[in-house]
């Protein structure tokens, strides 16, 4: 069985040790390195090839922010970037988000929630709870005024279907509770979420949440 590359991005080096040792535990995942700031971990990610970055948001030389976008945005980059936060309402998660992060994690969470964050971020899916959901559209409402029209022409190149899984993405739904909710198959409604990340050039379900809400698809109950 192959194993779950991560890197850990903190300058914490507590923070750092121990995730790497409640992670190097785990059968299926391995450590292969650790970062001090985000310019250190554009560099060793490059040197590395991570499956999975840990990236902590506030760090010295370079923020995890500007370094979680310039690894996505990276040319023929496939890593993917879960970002770890202290408080769940930190002020900048919705940036990641929009920077290309697959989600966030707190400090605090435990071995098992660890592992399993790991877990769904390198499998392509993304990290984000109804409750996470709920404070994104809180903060989009509260900071991004008007959809932008550019990225909501790109709405009509969906099948009405594919809007309307969009539609169950972006209120923070699994693949299962979608599918149970159209009464369809589970493994129709990935080829569904399959096409839709294609057609609209995002890298995963995070980022078709985002994108949902900042083009008008979705709009927040009482905004």
């Amino acid at each position: 069985m192959t194993s779950i590359r991560v890197l850990i991005a903190d300058d914490q080096m507590l923070v750092r040790q121990g995730f790497t040792v409640l992670l190097n535990a785990e059968p299926d995942i391995e450590v292969v390195g650790q970062a001090v700031d985000g310019a250190d971990a554009v560099t060793r990610v490059t040197e590395l090839a991570p499956d999975v970055v840990l990236m902590d948001i506030r760090m010295p030389v370079l923020g995890g922010i500007e370094a979680t976008r310039r690894l996505t945005e990276a040319a023929g980059t496939t890593v993917k970037v879960l970002v770890l936060t202290t408080f769940d309402l930190d002020e900048y998660v919705y940036e990641a988000l929009r920077a290309g992060a697959s989600g966030f994690l707190l400090k605090d969470a435990s071995a098992a929630e660890l592992a399993h964050a790991v877990r769904v971020v390198a499998a392509g899916d993304a990290l984000l709870s109804p409750n996470i959901t709920k404070r994104l559209i809180a903060e989009f409402s509260r900071t991004a005024g008007a959809p932008r029209t550019p990225r909501k022409d790109r709405v009509g190149e969906l099948t009405e279907r594919e809007t309307e899984v969009l539609s169950l993405i972006a209120q923070g739904l699994s693949n299962a509770e979608i599918a149970a909710h159209l009464v369809v198959a589970e493994q129709t409604v990935k080829t569904h979420v399959g096409r839709i990340l294609t057609k609209l050039g995002l890298r995963d379900r995070t980022q078709a949440a985002v994108f949902a809400y900042e083009t008008g698809l979705v709009r927040p109950a009482g905004y």
